[in-house]
């Protein structure tokens, strides 16, 4: 049977996408190299070959799959199966979970993350259809348009169209969380929870509409004007934060990586009606003057950390010294990230009060909203220059805090958490960028 006019369509609109995606990841390779790199230059035009890169993705498929619930967001190392489920429909209307989401499920990949260029191709949509959907439905147009050789084209198919399926059977991990449910008569079920980065997703994506949305934003500004706006808008107090992946959220999924490594909690708590307004850090120069350290978790933990190194002084160092450390230098940099971003918070533009003595890094590190009203302030925020002041002001604090006759803090210790920080702060740089 001759192919139909609609399918000789969509063959050659297929063909021109797969061309389109692969010049795409081709030319930055391409334009890194210098001029006189023949010979890698052709090796990266003949890799990028429609026929060749196919093939090697064929291969390379196997390396990831796609996913709604994963394990890996449990522990970064855990090995065990991660699973695409629509959810327990049985649940009913009352409880929210995947099923809440039925077909709107965003699906999340997980695996290799050198194989996630192979997801993106099959994510290319042609007339409303992945190429992933073609190749589990066999699609003929895909088939011509992947190769000449039939059989080839099939087999291709058929290995694209295994990227929801599991890699073998259930398994859980010793790094998994796992779970014995109670059965009665001294039985149990032995459950290993797996975390729903699909419906996690979605929460993320309507939280990030509702915070930092134009419209979310001019709503709020309308209330501050006291004005009238055709719309209102939502606010998540006590919104907590939960990191996966570290700097490195891609090991863990590609829609984690989306998320910038992060997932947002909701407050599980009574309401509280009252509480005490965040105050901006006025008549001071530098909040690691008076305002930060005064906080009772970074007092507890300077002073826990400067005893510990006080232990150890004498000691030999080796792998529980350093994660002991570690993990108290951890939590005291959440507490700062959590001190800044309490006083995000405050109304943009506080920072202009005549009150505020700050220095200027620190207006610029504590008030990023101001930039969206201040144009001069605007071109500081965007610099980035202020976060090297912020690793500075924050290494040597920490160096004074924590410093005793016994272990005295130097340049170079003082250099380690500085680095640390503006590591973190660059991150913190990205999510506040896509903020104003």
């Amino acid at each position: 049977m001759a192919p139909s006019t609609h399918a000789i369509g969509d063959t050659e609109q297929i063909r021109q996408a797969i061309a389109a995606f692969l010049q795409d990841r081709l030319k930055p390779k391409l334009d890194k190299l210098k001029e006189e790199d023949h010979d890698a230059r052709q090796k990266l035009l003949a890799a990028h070959d429609p026929q060749t890169w196919i093939a090697d993705a064929a291969k390379r498929v196997s390396q990831i799959q796609q996913v709604t619930h994963a394990i890996k967001f449990s522990h970064p190392d855990a090995k065990g199966s991660s699973l695409s489920s629509a959810g327990n429909q049985k649940a009913g209307d009352f409880t929210v979970g995947s099923h809440t989401l039925t077909d709107m499920l965003p699906p999340d990949v997980v695996g290799s993350a050198a194989a996630l260029g192979v997801y993106k191709f099959l994510r290319l949509e042609v007339n409303g259809q992945s190429l992933l959907d073609r190749a589990i439905a066999q699609d003929p147009a895909l088939a011509a348009a992947l190769s000449d050789d039939a059989n080839l084209a099939c087999e291709w198919m058929a290995a694209f169209a295994t990227l929801p399926e599991p890699n073998g059977p259930p398994a859980t991990h010793k790094l998994a969380k796992q779970l014995y449910w109670p059965l009665g008569d001294g039985r149990y079920h032995l459950l290993a929870p797996l975390f729903p980065t699909a419906l996690a997703h979605t929460v993320w994506a309507g939280i990030r509409e509702d915070r930092f949305s134009d419209e979310a934003k001019a709503a709020r500004e309308a209330k501050r004007e006291n004005r009238a706006h055709p719309q209102g808008y939502r606010e998540y107090p006590n919104l907590a934060i939960q990191k996966f992946g570290s700097t490195q959220p891609q090991n863990i999924s590609q829609l984690n990586t989306e998320r910038r490594g992060e997932n947002w909690l909701l407050p599980s708590l009574p309401p509280t009606w009252q509480s005490d307004s965040i105050r901006p850090p006025f008549f001071t120069e530098s909040v690691f003057a008076r305002r930060f350290p005064k906080r009772f978790e970074v007092k507890r933990l300077t002073q826990a950390l400067s005893e510990f190194l006080k232990r150890v002084a004498k000691v030999d160092n080796n792998i529980h010294i350093k994660s002991a450390q570690a993990k108290l230098v951890s939590d005291i940099f959440a507490e700062l990230f959590q001190f800044a971003a309490e006083l995000h918070e405050l109304d943009a533009g506080w920072s202009q009060d005549e009150r505020c003595r700050l220095n200027a890094a620190e207006q610029c590190w504590l008030d990023p909203k101001r930039a969206v009203m201040d144009e001069e302030f605007a071109g500081r925020w965007l610099s980035g220059k202020w976060q090297d002041e912020i690793c500075l002001y924050f290494g040597n604090w920490l160096n004074a805090a924590i410093s005793t006759e016994q272990t005295p803090m130097g340049q170079a210790e003082s250099e380690a958490w500085q680095t640390k920080l503006r590591d973190e702060l660059s991150m913190i740089r990205l999510e506040l960028a896509d903020h104003d």
